[in-house]
C-alpha cells in the first residue's frame, strides 16, 4: 500500500488593513487546520434520513482507495504554509484539477479578522502521497 497523508495549508500572512501583514495566533492557526480536516470528510457525508450522517457510496468519496486506510492506520497530517490568499486558492485548483479531495476553508471574522471573512486555509487528502507531492511540494512546512 502506497504512503497515503492529509497536507494542511496555512496561510502566515494576512494584509492589516494599513498597508502592512500580520500573522495569525496560533491557537487560530491550529483551529482554522483542523476544521480543513475535517470538512473533506464531512462534505462526504450525507443525510440517511433518520438523524444520522454516513458517509457517501465508497465509489463516490474513496480517492482510489485512500481514506479507509489512511483513517485506520496512521492518520499522517502534514501541516504547510503559504503565503498569501492567492496563492493559497490556485493550490486548491490544481488539487481539484488533479482530482484530490480538497476542502477550503474561510474564517467568519468574527475575532481574529474583525469582521471580514478571510479564507484561511485548506486541506488536501487524504490521498496518496506522491499525487499529493505533486501540488504541495514547493511548499515548506509551518
Amino acid at each position: 500500500m502506497p504512503d497515503i497523508k492529509q497536507v494542511i495549508v496555512l496561510r502566515t500572512s494576512y494584509p492589516d488593513g494599513r498597508g502592512g501583514f500580520f500573522k495569525p495566533r496560533k491557537g487560530k492557526m491550529i483551529a482554522q487546520g483542523a476544521h480543513a480536516s475535517m470538512k473533506v470528510i464531512f462534505d462526504q457525508m450525507q443525510d440517511s434520513g433518520d438523524d444520522r450522517l454516513v458517509l457517501g457510496p465508497t465509489e463516490d468519496w474513496d480517492w482510489h482507495g485512500a481514506v479507509k486506510p489512511w483513517i485506520e492506520g496512521l492518520f499522517t497530517k502534514v501541516c504547510l504554509q503559504i503565503p498569501s490568499e492567492t496563492d493559497l486558492l490556485a493550490l486548491v485548483e490544481q488539487a481539484k484539477t488533479a482530482n484530490l479531495p480538497v476542502a477550503l476553508i474561510q474564517d467568519a471574522g468574527l475575532t481574529e479578522f474583525h469582521g471580514v471573512p478571510t479564507v484561511t486555509c485548506c486541506a488536501i487528502g487524504p490521498a496518496k502521497a506522491d499525487d499529493i507531492d505533486l501540488i504541495t511540494g514547493h511548499l515548506s512546512l509551518l
